[in-house]
This record gives structure tokens, sequence and C-alpha cells, in this order.
């Protein structure tokens, strides 16, 4: 694939990844040599420059959350890799921990240093138990060769709970708590795991961490979209011909990854819809295909880039039963915290089960709609904020679909 350019997935292939000298004579390690020869806020302020955003979903300036976490008094801070890869269809975290767990272990030792922290913990998915043994094995190695210091990392189970996703609901986790999330602010960089400064990343940011420090913030910003920079890793799923993984600059457009790096829709079949970021992502219809990949781009349209998931449909699926299924999967994982979600989720469910049935009628779509507004807004976390996403979006772009049902 001459598209791709991996950053984060450079290693992918070339190394042995339960053998800790196959990364180092790539120039492994390099990167946190020479950060810790630097002064914290110059390598935070590199990172800034970089423009790398967190590639878990929310999007948010890395180096600027670095600093707050800097910037907090304590004596004990932490740095946490989200790894709890929940979303159906996505496995770009497995792809990295699985095949180069030193630059996540590398990355995250980097952002310990530029925080003042020397405690890690990585909180892996509980479905990723061979995952599991390989960070436990590359963590074992890092700390043989000596390469961390006085770094360390653990590696903690998740117990399938999808809210674990929200970094808060992580963190109570991580505590032996019920998986559920904290009311903001404070944010987890001033207040965060045992109450003290925390940096929670996705497993794919930490690994452009290496080589941002390795090459320069000039180097990276120049890549991709310049308000989000870089490369995104794809997972691809459905109706497509290659059901595969790659990495490419922020700038490709989805019409790229589906009929370029995607070979399109198999068989005679047509392109009806493409669900991006996972479970929660809007559906993005055909005139929206040319859309780039970038975090700002697609929020321009209602969309989201998220976990990176891409599913696509041909025109051969029924929008309404799909999302049916996804309001029920949303019913089933929201943590009942806050009544939005927890009331919200479970009446989307009956009422697109009622229009699934061919029982609604128009109240019942200007009632979703109506729902999904409010619990956009008055959600106390990104899964119930998201979880109307699917509907609102197939309801704009797909109403023949839903008036097909209708009483």
């Amino acid at each position: 694939m001459a598209e791709e350019l991996r950053i984060v997935l450079r290693n992918y292939g070339k190394i042995d990844p339960l053998n800790i000298d196959s990364y180092i004579a790539l120039g492994g390690y390099k990167a946190l040599e020479k950060a810790r020869g630097m002064d914290q806020k110059g390598l935070i302020e590199e990172i800034k420059q970089s423009g790398l955003r967190g590639r878990g979903g929310a999007g948010f300036n890395c180096g600027q959350k670095w600093q707050f976490a800097y910037m907090a008094p304590a004596e004990q801070k932490y740095v946490v890799c989200n790894a709890d890869e929940g979303e159906p269809g996505t496995y770009k975290d497995r792809l990295i921990m699985q095949n180069d767990p030193q630059s996540l272990i590398e990355g995250m030792a980097i952002c310990g240093y530029a925080i003042g922290a020397n405690q890690g913990y990585i909180y892996c998915r509980g479905e990723y138990p061979y995952v599991v043994e390989v960070l436990n094995q590359a963590i074992a190695q890092a700390k043989d060769k000596g390469v961390l210091g006085d770094f360390d990392i653990e590696v903690r189970m998740g117990a399938g709970a999808y809210v674990c996703g929200e970094e808060t609901a992580l963190i109570e986790s991580i505590e032996g708590k019920r998986g559920e999330p904290r009311f903001k602010p404070p944010f987890p960089p001033a207040q965060g795991l045992w109450q003290k400064p925390t940096i929670v990343n996705n497993v794919e940011t930490f690994a452009n961490i290496p080589v941002i420090v390795d090459k320069g913030a000039e180097w990276f910003a120049a890549i991709g979209a310049p308000a989000y920079p870089g490369t995104k890793v794809f997972t691809l799923t459905g109706d497509i011909n290659n059901k595969t993984f790659f990495e490419v600059p922020t700038n490709t457009t989805i019409r790229e990854i589906i009929y370029k790096l995607g070979g399109g829709i198999p068989g005679d079949r047509k392109f009806k819809a493409v669900q991006i970021g996972g479970t929660s992502g809007a559906f993005i219809p055909e005139a929206q295909l040319d859309t780039p990949v970038a975090f700002d781009a697609m929020a321009a349209i209602g969309a989201t880039l998220g976990s990176g998931a891409v599913f696509v449909l041909d025109d051969s699926r029924d929008i309404v039963d799909v999302v049916t299924r996804i309001a029920g999967f949303f019913e089933h994982e929201s943590c009942g915290k806050c009544a939005p979600c927890r009331e919200g989720t479970m009446r989307t469910a009956a009422l697109m089960e009622k229009i699934e049935a061919g029982e609604g009628a128009n109240d019942d779509i200007a009632l979703l709609e109506k729902l999904g507004r409010v619990m956009s807004y008055s959600c106390l976390c990104g899964l119930g904020q998201a979880a109307p996403t699917p509907v609102l979006s197939t309801i704009k772009h797909f109403k023949a679909d839903y008036n097909a049902k209708l009483l």
C-alpha cells in the first residue's frame, strides 16, 4: 500500500516483539535518552509544537495536557495508558501492543520524565490476555536492561466494561472501584489516580512520542492536516474488499480509505454508508466521502474520528436494523450513574425497536431527535453524549429508511 505512511506502526513486522534487543537495534530508547537530556519544559514544548492530539477520541493537544500535569504540585504523579480497546471493529491498539510493545513503554517513560512521574499503568481490556502477557514480558525486559531508570510500569486488566474507555471511569477501575465516570472538573491532570496528577493517553498517542522526540516537532507537524498533524491507524470491517488495517496521513479522505486502500465494495453492491470511530460514530453518506480523516474536518460534518474503526455498509443493509442493534448495545453498556444516560439509552433502544418492528410513527422520530439532543449535552460522560449520534446521523442522512418502516 504505497499510500501508507507508518509512524506508529514503523516497526510492525520488522522486530521480534518479545526481544527488546530487536527494538534497540532499530534505534529503540534513543528518544528516551534524548528526552532525559532535555529540560522538562522544553520537552513538553516540543510535544506541544508537534501538534500531536490525542488518538483515543477527544483529540486534545497532548503537550498541553502534559503541561497541566507538570505544573500541578504533587509529590506523586502517574502516567496511565488507556488500552481498554472496547469499540467493536477496532484493533489498532492491539496491533501496537502485540507487535511493538516497547514503543508504547518508551512513550510512557518519556511522558513520566516530562511531568515528573515515576509510576505508570497500562489499563488493558480483559479480552486481550495474550497482549497482557506480551506487555508484562516487555516491561520485565526493559527493567532488566535498565532503560527505564526509576520509572516503573504495571499492567492492570479491565473486566469488559465499555464505559471504562472513558478516562475517569478507567481511573476508578484501577483504584478497585466500580467503573463509573467522575464529575469534572477536576480533570485527571490535576486530580486523577488516587487524587494525584495523572496523564491518561491512548496507546496510539504514546507510540507517536518516541518518533516526535527523535525527529522533532517540525517534522511531525508537516505531516497530514495542519490542525491535526501526523497519521492515523484505521481498521476496516464490514462490506469492504480489504478487511485490514493501515496507517495514513490525516489529510487522506474517506473515499481514498474505502476505495483505494479498502478496495471498494465487494461484488455488484453499491456503497450505502460508513461509520467511522466506533459504535458511537456517525453514519456518513456518499456525499461526504471526500472529507479528510482529520479530527476537525470530521467534526465539521457531525462525525468523529474516534478509535479509527471504519465500518462499511453496502446498499443491501437495513440502516434502521443496524442502528437498533447499536441502541441496544448502549442500553446494555450504560453504567447508570447519570439519569440522562441511564434513562436515555433505554428509551432510545425502545423507540428504535418500535420503529424496527414497523409500529413507529413520525412522532417517534421527533422524540428520538429531541432525546438525542438532550443526551448530547446533559450526560455525564462521552458514552451518553455520543450514544445518540448513530441515531441522529441516520435520521438526517437516511430518513427514507425510517419512513419506510413507519405506520
